[in-house]
C-alpha cells in the first residue's frame, strides 16, 4: 500500500471479473488450510491457467468473476472480504487499467 490518499472504491467489481482468485499464493493457502475454509480451497483446486486465461477444470469453462462476488443493493461485495487473497487486499483502486478510477489518483 502506498502512503499517499486512497482513492475510494467504487464497488464496481472490475478488478473481481480479473482471475484474481486464481493468483492466491502459498499463504492464502495455508490461511485457508487453518480456517477451514474448504469453499475457498475448492475454488482455488478449480481453477486453472492455460495461456492468459483461467478455466475451470471441472466444467472447462473460462472463469471470469470471482466465485466469491456477490451483487446487492447495485454494488458488488466481497463475501470473503475479510480472508482474501493477498493480491485482493493490496489491489488499490486507481493502480490498475482495470480500474476505472485509473488516472484519477490526484498528484503527489
Amino acid at each position: 500500500m502506498s502512503d499517499r490518499s486512497p482513492i475510494p472504491c467504487l464497488r464496481c467489481g472490475t478488478c473481481c471479473m480479473a482471475d484474481m482468485i486464481a493468483d492466491a499464493d502459498a499463504e492464502d493457502l495455508a490461511r485457508w488450510k487453518r480456517e477451514g475454509r474448504d469453499d475457498i480451497l475448492r475454488a482455488c483446486r478449480d481453477a486453472l491457467w492455460v495461456g492468459d486465461h483461467v478455466l475451470s477444470v471441472t466444467t472447462g469453462m473460462s472463469i471470469h468473476d470471482c466465485p466469491f462476488l456477490d451483487f446487492r443493493a447495485g454494488t458488488f461485495a466481497c463475501t470473503i472480504y475479510e480472508t482474501r487473497p493477498r493480491v485482493c487486499h493490496d489491489f488499490e483502486p486507481g493502480s490498475s487499467a482495470i480500474c476505472p478510477q485509473f488516472g484519477k489518483r490526484p498528484p503527489d
